[in-house]
C-alpha cells in the first residue's frame, strides 16, 4: 500500500529547516534514529510494523509540479530552493530491524542515513507510518494474548481513523495476530482473509427472526453464524438458531452463533450449555461487542466458552492508547571529511537525553534461545563494540545513571544483530516477506519472551542497556554540554 507519494506529507517546520539548509549549505550527511520511549497501555514489550508500508512510500516519495506549484503559493519558499525540490528522491540508507520484531523502549528500530535535506523532509513519513502501525499491532497481539491465542477477527472498519486509518489498521491487526479482516479493500490488498457474519439489520428486515435464519442459511450453508441477539438471546434467538441449525445438521452442514450485547459471560455459557444439550457440540460461539484485551483477558480466565473474538474499535484506533510514542533524533552528523561526530540531546529529564551516535542493538539469548537483555552499542567498524561470549561484560541503565548489570554470554548463547540495511542508495536491499511470514515472526519472537513480559497488567520490566563504551561517550557529551 502506498500510504501517500507526496513529499508534501512532511511537517512545514522540515521543508523550512531544509530551506535554510540548502541556502546555508549543509546539506552534509547525517544519521537519525528512530525509538519510542514507553509501551502502549502498560504492557511489556511493543511490535515493529510498517517497514513495507514505508519503504515502498520512501521509494515514490517526491514532489508533483502541482505539490510545487502550491508551495510557490505560499510566498515563504524561493524559486532556486523549489527547483532543487523538483529533483528530490530519498536516495540514502535505510536500517531497520525486521518487521514483526518485539521491540523495547530507548533502542533504535530504524536508522536513517542520508543527506541532511532528506533526512529531515522524510521525518514525519516515517513517524506516521511506523507509529501508527506499531501501536495497532502492539494492541492486537495484547487481545491475542488475552485471549489465550485465540481465534481474533479485525472488525474496526467502521469505527477507524480514516480510509487510509482503516486499511493500515487492517494490515497491522493482522501483523499483530488477527486471523481476518471485515475490510475487503485490506483483504484484496494485503491478502488477508476476510470474514463477517450478519447484521441486526438483516434480522430485523424479514418477518421474523427464524425466517432471517433459514434465509441466510440457505445462502451460505458453509459459512453460517446467526447473530442471535436481535430480539431476545435465551428466549428466542438461541432457539431459532437450534431450529435451523437442526435444518443445515440435517444436509450435513455445521454452523455457529454470535453474541454482541449483554453479560457475554453469563450469556456464552448458557448458550454453550443450550447448545450442547441438543447435541451440537462443534457449533461455534462468536462473540463482539466493544472488546479489548481487558474484557477479553477476564472472559477467558472466567472460562467463558468462546471460539472467536471479534474486536473492531479499541483495536484499530488504539484504544486507551492514542499514540504511539516514536520519535526521531540525530545521532550523529558527518564533519565534512567524511568522519560521523556523535551528536546528543540534552535535557533536564533524564529520560529526554538521547543515547549519542550510530547503533547496533543485539539481543542476547540463553543456551535455550530465551531472551535475556537488548544491548545497545556503537556500530563502528573501525573499533568493534560488540558483546562478546564467553566475556564477563558490564551493560549500563540507557539513561547513564548507576544501574547496571554484570553477564557472560553463553558458548551456547547468541547475541543477534538486530539492525539491518534495508535500502541503500534508495534502492531495496531486502525484500519484504509475505505478511503472514511477518505475522509469523511476531509470534516466533513472543516465543523468545518469558511469560512474566506478556503479562496484560504489570509485567516484567525487560533490560535495555547499553556497552560500557556507549555509556562512557554518553558521559562525556553530557559533561562537555554542561561545562559550556
Amino acid at each position: 500500500m502506498n500510504a501517500c507519494s507526496s513529499a508534501l506529507f512532511t511537517d512545514f517546520y522540515s521543508l523550512s529547516m531544509a530551506q535554510g539548509y540548502w541556502k546555508n549549505k549543509m546539506n552534509h550527511r547525517a544519521v537519525f534514529e528512530v525509538f519510542f520511549r514507553r509501551h502502549p497501555s502498560g504492557g511489556g514489550f511493543s511490535v515493529f510494523a510498517g517497514l513495507e508500508t514505508l519503504v515502498e512510500t520512501l521509494r515514490n516519495f517526491s514532489f508533483s509540479k502541482e505539490d510545487l506549484a502550491y508551495l510557490a503559493s505560499l510566498n515563504f519558499f524561493e524559486e532556486p530552493f523549489l527547483d532543487y525540490l523538483k529533483e528530490f528522491r530519498f536516495s540514502g540508507a535505510l536500517w531497520a530491524m525486521d518487521e514483526g520484531t518485539i521491540i523495547f523502549p530507548q533502542e533504535p528500530i530504524i536508522r536513517i542515513d542520508s543527506s541532511l535535506i532528506e533526512s529531515q523532509i522524510v521525518e514525519g513519513l516515517i513517524l506516521n507510518i511506523i507509529n501508527f502501525q506499531s501501536l495497532i499491532a502492539t494492541k492486537t497481539v495484547r487481545v491475542a494474548l488475552a485471549s489465550n491465542n485465540g481465534s481474533i477477527m479485525e472488525f474496526g472498519l467502521r469505527r477507524a481513523q480514516g480510509p487510509d486509518g482503516a486499511l493500515s489498521a487492517s494490515r497491522a491487526a493482522f501483523i499483530g495476530g488477527a486471523s481476518a479482516t471485515s475490510n475487503v479493500l485490506a483483504g484484496k490488498i494485503f491478502d488477508i482473509p476476510v470474514a463477517g457474519t450478519m447484521a441486526h439489520s438483516w434480522v430485523m428486515s424479514f418477518p421474523g427472526e427464524e425466517d432471517a435464519f433459514r434465509s441466510y442459511a440457505s445462502l451460505y450453508p458453509d459459512k453460517t453464524i446467526f447473530l442471535i441477539d436481535t430480539y431476545d438471546t435465551l428466549k428466542c434467538g438461541i432457539k431459532n438458531a437450534l431450529t435451523v441449525g437442526k435444518e443445515l445438521a440435517a444436509a450435513g452442514k455445521n454452523f455457529g452463533v454470535r453474541l454482541d450485547s449483554g453479560d457475554i459471560h453469563y450469556l456464552s455459557v448458557e448458550v454453550r450449555r443450550i447448545l450442547d444439550e441438543a447435541g451440537f457440540p462443534h457449533a461455534g460461539i462468536t462473540v463482539s461487542n466493544d472488546l479489548d484485551e481487558y474484557i477479553v483477558d477476564t472472559l477467558t480466565k472466567a472460562g467463558a466458552p468462546i471460539n472467536a473474538w471479534g474486536v473492531g474499535t479499541r483495536m484499530v484506533t488504539g484504544g486507551d492508547e492514542a499514540a504511539f510514542s516514536g520519535i526521531y533524533k540525530l545521532a550523529a552528523k558527518d564533519d565534512g571529511t567524511g568522519k560521523f561526530i556523535p551528536t546528543i540531546k540534552f535535557s533536564d529529564n533524564p529520560e529526554k537525553t538521547t543515547n549519542p551516535g550510530i547503533k547496533q542493538v543485539w539481543r542476547i539469548k540463553d543456551e535455550k534461545g530465551q531472551a535475556l537483555a537488548d544491548i545497545m552499542s556503537l556500530d563502528d567498524p573501525a573499533e568493534p563494540d560488540i558483546p562478546e561470549k564467553g566475556k564477563r561484560q558490564v551493560f549500563w541503565h540507557p539513561q547513564a545513571d548507576y544501574r547496571h548489570f554484570f553477564h557472560i554470554i553463553s558458548l551456547d548463547g547468541s547475541a543477534e544483530p538486530l539492525l539491518k540495511k534495508h535500502l541503500e542508495n534508495g534502492n531495496v536491499l531486502l525484500p519484504s516477506p509475505p505478511l503472514k511470514a511477518v505475522q509469523q515472526k511476531v509470534q516466533d519472537d513472543l516465543k523468545d519472551f518469558d511469560q512474566s513480559y506478556k503479562r496484560i497488567l504489570n509485567p516484567h520490566i525487560y533490560k535495555v542497556s547499553v556497552t560500557e563504551r556507549l555509556r562512557t561517550l554518553k558521559l562525556d557529551l553530557i559533561k562537555t554540554h554542561l561545562a559550556d
